[in-house]
Parts: structure tokens; C-alpha cells; sequence
């Protein structure tokens, strides 16, 4: 008796581990990260894109800016400035911000200055001042564009969840400020609204 109770004991811890024990994944495929597919209800990549794309192009369509510049005349300089996040998620707020500087580029209306790179290039003004460089073509401070719009941003959401359902709602807002006045040239925004019903998980 008690060596089939042993026998029985073990077969279901054995059962067990193989369910609950460590899994890893071992072979994957690339996807189209153009691709809309929710595996969770937090942002995810297919917001940030949906967010770059609708800024970027409602910018670019705006009255101010839907006629390119004339020929041999600069394009508008734009910095894509702080973007707060008001949710209560953990967000890449700074690779929003590169994906919409992106996207801006891609329009051809504008010209870009990377609010990131300025410390760099601060830097290499200090190595090209120390005698390593010709002085002849060394760059110095002085020289730099200067912005004329600097776009800021704030995302918010609301979550209501219902019983076996949850609402996730997004609304990225962007402002595009004029630096020499300080009034807004332009502000759109973009809402997205996700709904998910939860399920039971099943081994």
C-alpha cells in the first residue's frame, strides 16, 4: 500500500513540475513590425506608431505648413521637445519622441535639430578646440541653427474595467510652439481606445 501511494505521490509531483516548471522560448520568426497585434493591454509599439504617423502627417497638412518651402528657402526647424507621460504605465516617452521626429523627417517639410544630441556636439566643439584638429577645419560654437518650433506633448489614459471587460483609453495631445512668439502654430490630437475581455488561463 504505501509503496503505491509513493509510486502515485511521485507521477503527480512529476505532472506538476511539468506544468509549472521554467519554460523558455526556443525558435521565433521576424514579423512586419507594421503589424497591429495586442498580446496585453499596456502601450505597446503599434501606439507609438499610430501616434508618430497621425502627428506627423496632421503637421504637415496643417495650413501653416502644407506648402513646402519655395525653393532655395530653409525649411521650418523643428525640436521635438519634452513629451510627458500622465498615465500610470512605464512608457518610452523618449523613443516616442525619436518616432515622431522620424516621421517628420520622412515629410520633407521640415528640418530637425535632435534636442539629444546637442550635449554631444557640445562636447565635440571642446575636441576640435584642443589642437588634435586642423585649426583651419575645426567647427566652433556659434554656428548652430536656430529652432524655430519646439513640439511638446503630454499622454494621458482612462481604464474602466467592467466584470470580464476593460477599456483602455490613449489621448497623446501635441503642440507645436512658435520660439520667437511663444504662441501655439499648430495642436492635434490622437485618440486610440482598446477593449479587452479577460479570459481564463487554462494548462
Amino acid at each position: 500500500m504505501n509503496t503505491r501511494r509513493l509510486l502515485l505521490s511521485a507521477l503527480v509531483a512529476v505532472s506538476l513540475a511539468g506544468c509549472g516548471g521554467p519554460r523558455a522560448f526556443t525558435r521565433g520568426t521576424y514579423e512586419d513590425p507594421n503589424t497591429i497585434e495586442m498580446l496585453g493591454d499596456r502601450f505597446n509599439e503599434n501606439d507609438l506608431q499610430l501616434i508618430a504617423k497621425k502627428m506627423a502627417e496632421s503637421l504637415a497638412s496643417s495650413p501653416r505648413f502644407v506648402q513646402a518651402a519655395p525653393q532655395g528657402q530653409p525649411l521650418p526647424i523643428v525640436l521635438v521637445g519634452k513629451l510627458r507621460n500622465s498615465t500610470s504605465e512605464h512608457i518610452d516617452m523618449r523613443s516616442l519622441a525619436d518616432k515622431i521626429q522620424t516621421a517628420l523627417a520622412q515629410t520633407g517639410r521640415f528640418a530637425l535639430v535632435d534636442q539629444a544630441a546637442r550635449q554631444d556636439i557640445a562636447e565635440e566643439y571642446e575636441y576640435q578646440q584642443s589642437g588634435y584638429v586642423n585649426p583651419n577645419a575645426a567647427k566652433a560654437p556659434g554656428q548652430q541653427a536656430s529652432v524655430d518650433f519646439l513640439m511638446t506633448g503630454d499622454l494621458a489614459s482612462i481604464i474602466q474595467e467592467v466584470g470580464r471587460d476593460k477599456l483602455v483609453y490613449y489621448k497623446m495631445t501635441a503642440k507645436l510652439n512658435d520660439v520667437r512668439t511663444g504662441t501655439i502654430a499648430w495642436t492635434d490630437e490622437k485618440q486610440i481606445r482598446k477593449k479587452f475581455e479577460k479570459q481564463g488561463v487554462s494548462w
